[in-house]
C-alpha cells in the first residue's frame, strides 16, 4: 500500500462524518445565537459556553476512545451491553463532567468580577453547570456508545466516528442542554 492510497482510503472513510459534524456545528450556532435572552438574564454565562463545549469534547471524546480501543482489543463484547467496565467508564465520564463543569462555573464567578465583568449569583452559575453537563452528558453517552457498537457491527472503524461524533453531539447537545438549565434554573430559583 502506498501512502496515497492510505491517505485518500481514510479521507474516503471519514469525509461523511465531517461532513456531519460542520454541518452540526452550524446548527449549534444557530442555537447560541438564539440564546440572547438566557445569556442577558445569566450574566457571565456566555464565558462558560467555550469551556463547558471543550469539557464535553474532552471528557466524552476520551470514553469513545476508550470504548473503541476496548472493543478492538477483545477487552469488552463489542455489543457493550450490560458490561460493568462500560457502566463504569459512562459513570466516571458523567462524574468528570459534572465536576468540571462545576469548577468552569467558580472559576467564571472568580475571574469575571476582578475582570469588572457582571456574573450571576455563583449558587445559579452551578445549579446551570450541574444540570447542563448532566441533560448533556447523558446525551453523549448514550451518542458515544451507540456510534462504537454501530460502527464496529457495520464494519466501519469507530475511531474514525467517535471524533465527529462527539464534536457534532457535543457542541448541539452541549448547547441545548445549556439553553435547558438555564430556563429550568430561572424558573426554579425565580
Amino acid at each position: 500500500m502506498t501512502i496515497r492510497s492510505v491517505a485518500s482510503e481514510g479521507f474516503r472513510r471519514a469525509l461523511p462524518a465531517v461532513g456531519v459534524s460542520a454541518l452540526g456545528g452550524l446548527v449549534a450556532g444557530s442555537v447560541l445565537a438564539g440564546m440572547e435572552a438566557e445569556l442577558t438574564a445569566v450574566p457571565g454565562l456566555l464565558a462558560l459556553v467555550p469551556a463547558f463545549l471543550a469539557i464535553r469534547g474532552s471528557v466524552y471524546g476520551s470514553l469513545g476512545s476508550r470504548l473503541s480501543t476496548a472493543v478492538h482489543q477483545g477487552l469488552v463484547d463489542p455489543t457493550l451491553a450490560g458490561d460493568r467496565r462500560v457502566r463504569a467508564a459512562v459513570v466516571a465520564a458523567l462524574l468528570v463532567g459534572v465536576t468540571s463543569s462545576l469548577f468552569a462555573a467558580v472559576a467564571a464567578a472568580a475571574v469575571l468580577p476582578a475582570l469588572g465583568r457582571p456574573v450571576a449569583p455563583l449558587p445559579v452559575l452551578l445549579a446551570v453547570a450541574a444540570c447542563s453537563a448532566l441533560l448533556a452528558g447523558v446525551v453523549l453517552a448514550t451518542t458515544v456508545v451507540s456510534v462504537v457498537v454501530l460502527g464496529f457491527r457495520r464494519g466501519v472503524d469507530p475511531d474514525n466516528l467517535v471524533g465527529p461524533a462527539v464534536t457534532t453531539a457535543g457542541d448541539l447537545f452541549g448547547l441545548v442542554a445549556l439553553l435547558v438549565a438555564v430556563r429550568l434554573v430561572l424558573a426554579v430559583l425565580g
